[in-house]
């Protein structure tokens, strides 16, 4: 019988009775196992491989872990002077021998481990839109000694840049330039702002109020070249084309030269420039140059500034329904494109327009008045899908205190904004007659300070709602060659030649 209990046949039988005896001799320590009826000589035995078995007893090859215990990574150790700090453990596994032998650690995991590891920390966490330039983290390695500095090792922001003057987006040839590609990023928070209004309404000095100048500067440091007095003597313009200027704000503004100015006709007709083939006679031009400007701004801009300077003129009204029936097709989302007068054009984008009433009288203020010029751009915008009222209100900005909110019955996108004074001028100019005290006073204007309407004025553009201007959301240098492909599609629209072939 065996140990377990069997038995074994062929063990115990008449052949295996008679066993050979070994010498008993004394033999090395070790290699009496069985006692000393059992001893035998130690003879090593072969492996297949060839190799001979070790000596002693076999031992398992584990890794070694090279790591901080669980206990002391979260706590944060202070850094020592002069020596750079890591900010996770690294993990180094090592097995005590190398090949493919019994109790060796599978050499495909610490591989993963490490690749997934620097992969994390050489990508890091993807920006969100704004994507503005961020600085080289690598500068956090450079400090030594003392205190961290918190800001060290984060993302900072780059300031963008201040222009300090106002560049050519479309010159005077009518042809478009690229020199406002280096001021623009690659973010989507902006507002395009532009300007449209006849010769000498104050379009410029409007643009420069709104942008990077205030009342109290010279007029001759604005960032939109306004009229000098000698040109305003030869009843000159300044502007041409477009000019371009972003605040740091991400705002652009668009300065436009005057429609239909007799100005430019008068250039054209007293050098002789030579007109495009397609059209016949100078005035044909210069209209034809007022809708492209015009309705490339309806495509491209946020908000449009109607500036007027006198309460009004029948054929600018007729002049910005045209240019908006020979807007280009521009698609919008769904959800803000519905214009004014119902969602009739709902795929089709249309920007807010406001209309500024600039060197408005004290007249203009009174309330009767106020809302009688209401009620007349109402009706003369009735059937535009212009974005004309719903987004601007003089009742909002306490001008008009003891009006309430349903004193207009269809309050239009209207602003105005009176004279431009100087604050010298004004601290002279007093009540006159009467007792002493009263004639220190200033006298009654009708509308607050002149500064004060600009700030409000400002305020109510910049919290204009900023719609999508394509189906897709635009950076500002994909605005940029969006509205450099609306510009060169402008100037090639069938629309306009037709519409100047029914002119001639």
């Amino acid at each position: 019988m065996s140990e377990s209990g069997h038995s074994q046949p062929g063990m115990y039988g008449q052949g295996r009775r008679r066993r050979r005896r070994r010498d008993r001799e004394p033999c090395p320590p070790g290699h009496n196992l069985s006692g000393p009826s059992r001893d035998r000589d130690y003879v090593p035995r072969e492996r297949r491989d060839g190799s001979e078995d070790p000596t002693g007893p076999l031992l398992q090859k584990t890794p070694i872990i090279l790591a901080k215990p669980p206990g002391e990574r979260s706590k944060p150790s202070a850094p020592v002077s002069g020596t750079p700090t890591l900010e996770k453990p690294i993990m180094l596994i090592k097995t005590r021998e190398e090949g493919g032998k019994q109790g060796t650690a599978p050499d495909f995991a610490p591989s993963v481990l490490g690749a997934g590891t620097a992969k994390l920390e050489r990508e890091g966490q993807r920006p969100t839109q704004p994507v503005y330039q961020i600085q080289n983290r690598s500068m956090g390695s450079a400090a030594s000694g003392g205190a961290v500095d918190p800001v060290i090792g984060q993302t900072k922001l780059l300031p963008p840049e201040k222009m300090k003057h106002s560049i050519k987006l479309v010159d005077d040839q009518m042809n478009w330039s690229d020199n406002a590609m280096e001021y623009l990023r690659d973010q989507t928070d902006m507002l395009v702002v532009g300007v449209i209004g006849v010769q000498g309404t104050g379009k410029s000095t409007v643009m420069s109020l709104l942008s990077a100048n205030s009342p109290e500067e010279d007029q001759r440091t604005y960032v939109f070249r306004a009229q000098t007095a000698e040109i305003k003597e030869r009843a000159g313009n300044l502007s041409s084309g477009i000019d371009f200027y972003i605040t740091q704000e991400r705002v652009i503004f668009l300065d436009t030269q005057p429609v239909l100015s007799p100005s430019i006709l008068d250039n054209l007709i007293n050098n002789d420039r030579k007109l495009p083939h397609e059209f016949n006679l100078p005035h044909m031009y210069v209209e034809m140059q007022s809708l492209q400007i015009t309705a490339f701004l309806f495509t491209v801009c946020h908000v449009v500034i109607v500036i007027q300077d006198w309460f009004t003129d029948i054929n600018l009204y007729r002049f910005l329904q045209t240019a908006e029936m020979l807007k280009p097709s521009s698609p919008s989302a769904s959800h803000d494109s519905t214009g004014s007068s119902g969602p009739d054009n709902a795929s089709e984008y249309y920007p807010h327009i406001v209309f500024l009433q600039n060197k408005a009288r004290r007249e203009e203020f009174c309330p009767r008045n106020l809302k009688m010029m209401h009620m007349a751009i109402d009706k003369l915008m009735a059937h535009s899908h212009l974005k004309y009222k719903g987004t601007l209100s003089m009742l909002d900005c306490n001008i008009f205190p003891g009006l309430s909110r349903d004193y207009l019955e269809t309050e239009v996108n209207l602003f105005l904004l009176p004279f431009m004074e100087n604050d010298g001028e004004d601290a002279v100019t007093r009540s006159g007659s009467g007792p002493p005290l009263f004639s220190l006073l200033p006298g009654y204007k009708g509308h607050p300070s002149f500064s004060s309407m600009v700030s409000k004025f400002r305020s109510e553009i910049m919290a204009m709602s900023r719609s999508q201007l394509s189906h897709t959301i635009l950076t500002e240098k994909n605005w940029f060659h969006y509205a450099a492909r609306i510009w060169d599609g402008v100037k090639k629209s069938s629309a306009l030649s037709e519409y100047s072939r029914l002119l001639s």
